[in-house]
């Protein structure tokens, strides 16, 4: 027996610049009491939590949410890269789905730190051993580079090489991303670009990427309160948006052999993920008008285009070109801004981009609505790796 799950609440603060924002706890404490407002719910009643954060100590979480409460529940640090936020909620899903518990709490936060990502830690073997092969083997002519810009601006240009896929169609899925967040008053860049501003902004990879078109380190917070029909009922809480389903994945063979940029960056992952939440809610990609997903790099939207089935593989210039990505088109991607400009702090952004998916299901997105939605799709992707795509509906 499976319990429905519902979102009941959710919350947001506005993404920041590295030293612009409050601390974890503060921005953590913050989105949790917007996510319990909006549900209407008190802490005392949440049964479970689910932080989740990459750079931070242990027991972060706690101290973030015991500024809400110190009510003696469960509480679970979680870190999964730049999948965090979404794997927090696929623990919580999980948790009322399976019945253990009728309402847990899924939160993620980050206070980042300007610059490219960097490990902290020298003295033991880093992870992501077996893509550094992979790197080593198909990208070796740039070395000098962060190792996001040259394992996502890797896949872009095998995709290119394959496919003959142009460097425009790169900056135009950038110039989108600005048009989508200047309607969204929480995203960290709202300003609009053009094509032509993305192309002729710094080349940081010549030929392959721009500086727009990769996302800025940013902070912020975001929350989700998932609940059972029962809970909802027992408390006259909403139940308008249910998870119907979630999938996460980690890496294939096929994902380092044979050695692909592409499938390197988690292509399959994300392949896998879609088709079984696909099955089991018996719908298909031709059945998704808007989609939040995990455009950390412009070349990584593309890729995902073709990885979540909304055009073939090797087809996703054309469905740029066809404005099939954005209003008016077949699936409206991103339309929060995305990575790229409503910003990428990495434990918050699963969870924002539920924020924005249950607020496209309710109808209130603002400026940003998607016309008749009933269903809403998410993919969020950490390499290492894991890829969590969760599917919305309205109830």
């Amino acid at each position: 027996m499976t319990q429905s799950v519902f979102v009941a609440g959710v919350g947001m603060i506005p993404f920041t610049k590295p030293g612009a924002s409050g601390s974890y706890i503060e921005m953590g404490s913050q989105a949790t009491r917007q996510a319990l407002a909006d549900a209407g719910v008190d802490y005392k009643l949440v049964q479970q939590a689910y932080v989740g954060y990459v750079y931070g100590d242990s027991t972060c979480g706690q101290s973030a949410l015991y500024e809400v409460g110190l009510s003696g529940i469960p509480v679970v640090n979680v870190n999964n890269n730049c999948s965090t936020g979404s794997s927090a909620l696929f623990l919580a899903r999980q948790a009322v789905e399976s019945g253990m518990v009728d309402c847990a709490l899924a939160l993620g936060f980050e206070q980042m730190r300007p610059g490219a990502l960097k490990s902290n830690w020298d003295d033991r073997p880093a992870a992501m051993g077996k893509g550094k092969a992979v790197m080593d083997e198909l990208v070796s002519d740039v070395e000098s580079m962060p190792g996001a810009l040259r394992m996502f601006g890797g896949a872009g240009r095998e995709h290119m090489q394959k496919y003959g896929t142009s460097m425009q169609t790169f900056a135009a899925i950038r110039a989108k991303a600005s048009r989508h967040a200047a309607n969204n008053p929480l995203a960290i860049f709202r300003k609009v670009v053009s094509t032509d501003d993305v192309m002729n902004d710094v080349q940081v990879w010549p030929g392959v990427m721009t500086r727009l078109m990769a996302c800025p380190p940013t902070c912020g917070a975001a929350a989700a309160l998932v609940v059972s029909e029962t809970f909802a009922k027992k408390h006259g809480l909403r139940s308008d948006v249910r998870i119907l389903a979630q999938a996460m994945t980690t890496d294939f063979p096929s994902s380092f052999e044979p050695a692909s940029m592409i499938k390197m960056v988690g292509f399959d992952m994300a392949k896998a993920a879609a088709q079984q939440v696909y099955e089991k809610a018996g719908v298909g990609p031709q059945d998704i008008r808007v989609a939040e997903l995990h455009d950390c790099f412009a070349h990584n939207e593309l890729l995902t285009y073709e990885a979540l089935g909304f055009c073939p593989e090797g087809g996703a210039e054309k469905f740029v070109a066809d404005g099939d990505n954005t209003y008016g088109g077949q699936v409206v991607t991103n339309p929060s801004g995305g990575l790229l400009s409503k910003g990428h702090p990495l434990g918050a952004t699963g969870l924002a981009q539920c924020f924005e998916l249950t607020n496209q299901l309710r109808g209130t997105a603002d400026k940003r609505q998607v016309e008749g939605v009933d269903l809403a799709l998410q993919h969020n992707l950490g390499l290492g790796g894991a890829c969590v795509v969760t599917l919305y509906g309205r109830a």
